[in-house]
């Protein structure tokens, strides 16, 4: 039987959300079993771990409820719960062993906190639109069983000076007081460079407390910022974000395994993937999703049982003319 003052950890862990903690003496309670000669349990208690490791069911530390946002915070940030793994995503080796990285350090905070060291938890995501920077956000979310706060620039920027940035101080005075992840979406908006723009003075503003207020976060919270224009972003931004992670268009091997992930609840027929991908070459994810889920429609309407190969290489073909016809306008 575990000590009373495992038990007392355990449920002291549990209370204060400390996840590590909790994992912590998990693993001490094993060890004592095995020295006790109890190996099969030691065995159970940790396949339980990992398994919880994997899957994170504790809720977020000082959590908004949903129904429930903080004053003036309520119309700036809006809150969800994603459910979204990374597993659930196609990445490239490299930047799924970024984001990993990223998770494990999250996991071991307060390890790592404890040693007078600093989690990777300033994250700036950069790539083409559809290419996975804002489902990044939520499956990190997903992940650590965090929620997932997401900045509503049409709320936070406006037309009076020095506004905008009072609004930004309420966004990080949240996300001292409540952990989660942050995500700053077109993080342009706001971090364009100082000599950018019309109004040079409210843009050096605004960038110069973005620059003040993360130097001097300290919180637990993740911060991400997703832009698909990092080339007109303030350099000065970059040294204060842990990663810089970019993002490509899918290679063919990629696009055969979106396709496959995509079409995998529907029966296909006679599909030739490599002749597939090559004809999705240039689309994003998002791109290659929406023609997936338009080619399985297509084949509901007509009450078909399976997905066929021209079905698929139409729905293709047609996002590949509709962004044509985009950057054209």
């Amino acid at each position: 039987m575990p000590s009373a003052d495992h038990v007392k950890a355990l449920i002291s862990s549990l209370t204060e959300g400390d996840e590590a903690h909790f994992y912590a003496v998990a693993m001490q309670i094993a060890a004592y079993e095995a020295r006790m000669g109890h190996g099969k349990l030691a065995e159970e208690i940790r396949n339980l771990i990992d398994k919880a490791k994997s899957r994170p069911r504790f809720p977020a530390k000082n959590a908004i409820p949903l129904a429930r946002p903080r004053g003036e915070a309520s119309e700036l940030l809006s809150v969800s719960y994603p459910n979204v793994r990374l597993n659930d995503m196609v990445l490239a080796p490299m930047l799924r062993k970024k984001l990993e990285r990223i998770i494990r350090e999250q996991r071991a905070i307060q390890i790592i906190r404890d040693k007078g060291l600093s989690p990777r938890r300033k994250i700036l995501l950069s790539g083409k639109p559809g290419t996975g920077k804002t489902l990044t956000a939520s499956a990190l979310a997903g992940e650590l069983g965090l929620p997932l706060f997401v900045v509503r620039f049409d709320a936070l920027i406006t037309k009076f000076m020095g506004e905008t940035s009072a609004k930004l101080r309420i966004v990080f005075e949240t996300l001292n007081q409540t952990r989660g992840v942050y995500l700053f979406d077109e993080f342009d908006s706001i971090g364009s460079a100082r000599d950018l723009g019309n109004d040079v003075g409210e843009i050096r503003r605004i960038v110069n407390s973005f620059l003040q207020m993360v130097e001097q976060d300290q919180s637990d919270s993740l911060i991400v910022a997703a832009t698909n224009h990092i080339g007109i972003l303030d350099r000065a931004l970059f040294r204060r974000f842990d990663d810089i992670i970019k993002y490509d268009l899918p290679d063919r091997a990629r696009v055969i395994v979106a396709l496959k992930t995509k079409l995998g609840n529907f029966k296909t027929l006679k599909i030739d993937w490599p002749k597939l991908s090559r004809l999705a070459h240039g689309l994003s994810f998002a791109d290659i999703t929406r023609a997936c889920e338009e080619a399985i429609k297509d084949s509901l309407i007509h009450g078909q049982t399976h997905v066929a190969q021209a079905q698929i290489a139409h729905a293709l073909q047609d996002r590949k003319l509709s962004l044509t016809h985009k950057r054209t306008r």
